[in-house]
C-alpha cells in the first residue's frame, strides 16, 4: 500500500480543502483519465483498490499512471476514550484531493477498453468522477 518513507511531521493538522485543482489537473500521459469533481481525503486502501481494477480490466496491457499519493497522515483516537489526552496515532494515509484533479491516467490500449476499465475503477472510489478525454490536435 502507498505511504511516505518518511515524513517530517507524523502528525499533522486536518486544513480544509478549498477551492478547484490548479495542478494536476491536466491529461499529460495518457489518452483517459479519470477526474475527481468532489473534495475529499481519498484513502490509500482506496486509491490501491481503484488501481488493481483498472490493471486486472485491461489484463495488464497498455500503462496507468496514478497522479495522486496519500501524504497526509490522518489520526484517530480510539473507540470510547474520553476526551483530553492529546492527539490520536495515526490511522492511515490519505490524499488531498480537490475538485478538477486527475486521479489516474491510461495510455496504450484501445480508448474503449481503457473507459470500460475506469468506470469500473470509478465505482471503487467513494466520490463522483468523470471520465476525460486527452484532447485532439485537429
Amino acid at each position: 500500500m502507498l505511504s511516505p518513507k518518511r515524513v517530517i511531521h507524523r502528525k499533522v493538522q486536518r486544513g480544509r480543502i478549498k477551492g478547484n485543482a490548479t495542478r494536476n489537473n491536466t491529461i499529460d500521459f495518457g489518452e483517459i483519465a479519470i477526474v475527481a469533481l468532489e473534495p475529499i481525503w481519498l484513502p490509500a486502501k482506496t486509491i490501491e483498490a481503484a488501481r488493481v481494477a483498472i490493471n486486472r480490466r485491461l489484463d495488464r496491457k497498455g500503462q496507468v499512471w496514478t497522479r495522486v499519493f496519500p501524504d497526509k497522515p490522518i489520526s484517530k483516537k480510539p473507540a470510547e476514550t474520553r476526551m483530553g489526552k492529546g492527539k490520536g496515532a495515526p490511522e492511515f494515509w490519505a490524499a488531498v484531493i480537490k475538485p478538477g484533479m486527475i486521479l489516474f491516467e491510461v495510455g496504450g490500449v484501445n480508448i474503449k477498453d481503457a473507459e470500460d476499465a475506469l468506470v469500473l475503477a470509478s465505482a471503487k472510489l467513494p466520490v463522483r468522477t468523470k471520465i476525460a478525454f486527452k484532447p485532439t490536435k485537429d
